[in-house]
């Protein structure tokens, strides 16, 4: 049962740093607590734990810009930060974890500004049919975390600049480009600021939990834990991952997501897998190569492998299986 609540605000720009913060906030966010965490980045792109990372960002683009790419722990897909976007995460236990009175935080501030906000789908929240808020979630253990997007005058053009986004992903959602299927809240209310948005946040926060809201300040962390956690993010093998050409290449859009298993085989065994996609179930995912290795190239083997995994679901099991068993 929730006691206590708290919001901590970056004031660094950082990628590295603030997502090393998240991860932080996530590893001491102790029972009873909710924290409340919001941040900005400056010309960022961030990708989904098992995302590929040249096919979703043009990276030399970004990089000449001056620009930043990091890669999250949780799931889901690419996405594009400036100083015009607000992000949160929610961070607690699983036992105090609720994805509805999170969203509703969301919605509930949103909507007190004037805004038509509404959620859709299972990531999504819109307002008058164009996404401005996009979510992905977390847990290690019983450490969980929400977090997402809030773009408020964001930049449009460098979407299609710096992002790669999959045709089956436009075709999935009817629409001909990433930049089609967003939108600003300033396009509702252009008077709006980053510090109204942030005052109506921690005032919902309150309200939705039925709580005070207490500040955290960086200055209470660990500094060397922080600078820790923000070499790891910055780390190349962790950023850009291991994207070695396997022998067969197989890509599909499922509901659940975008799917793209390569692997080797020889003598009727799978001696190397990869698998890459803005799923959401990005634990599950990520061990799906290593499962893989070594297993015999038969339906009854790797359905047998796949299910045994922590988090499988029947669905993706099945539809990581059409893949790789395709004729």
């Amino acid at each position: 049962m929730l006691k206590s609540l708290y919001v901590i605000d970056s004031h660094s720009v950082d990628p590295r740093h603030n997502i090393a913060l998240e991860e932080y906030l996530l590893r001491h966010v102790k029972p009873g607590e909710c924290i409340f965490y919001l941040w900005q980045n400056q010309r960022t792109v961030v990708i989904g734990r098992n995302q590929h990372a040249s096919n979703e960002c043009r990276i030399q683009a970004l990089e000449a810009d001056g620009g930043h790419l990091v890669r999250r722990l949780s799931g889901g897909g690419a996405v594009y930060h400036d100083l015009g976007n607000l992000n949160f995460t929610f961070l607690t236990v699983r036992d105090d974890y609720d994805v509805e009175k999170q969203t509703d935080t969301i919605l509930q501030a949103v909507r007190s500004l004037g805004i038509p906000a509404e959620k859709t789908g299972r990531n999504d929240l819109t307002a008058d049919g164009g996404k401005f808020s996009g979510h992905a979630y977390y847990r290690a253990g019983e450490q969980c975390y929400h977090h997402g997007t809030l773009m408020v005058s964001v930049d449009l053009a460098p979407l299609e600049k710096y992002l790669n986004v999959s045709p089956l992903k436009l075709q999935a959602k009817g629409v001909k480009s990433v930049r089609s299927r967003v939108v600003n809240l300033r396009d509702f209310r252009p008077d709006l600021t980053l510090e109204e948005l942030r005052a109506a946040l921690v005032k919902a926060f309150g309200e939705v939990y039925e709580l005070p809201v207490q500040t955290l300040t960086e200055e209470e962390l660990d500094a060397d834990e922080l600078a820790a956690g923000q070499a790891r993010f910055s780390d190349p093998a962790w950023i850009y991952g291991d994207s070695q050409p396997l022998e067969v290449s197989r890509e599909a859009a499922f509901p659940w997501g975008i799917l793209r298993v390569d692997h080797s085989q020889a003598d009727g065994v799978i001696t190397q897998a990869a698998l890459w996609s803005d799923g959401l179930e990005g634990d599950f995912l990520s061990l799906v190569p290593e499962a893989l290795a070594g297993c015999p190239k038969n339906a009854e083997d790797i359905r047998t492998r796949l299910s045994a995994l922590p988090g499988s679901q029947a669905e993706m099991v099945e539809d990581i299986l059409s893949l790789l068993i395709k004729e």
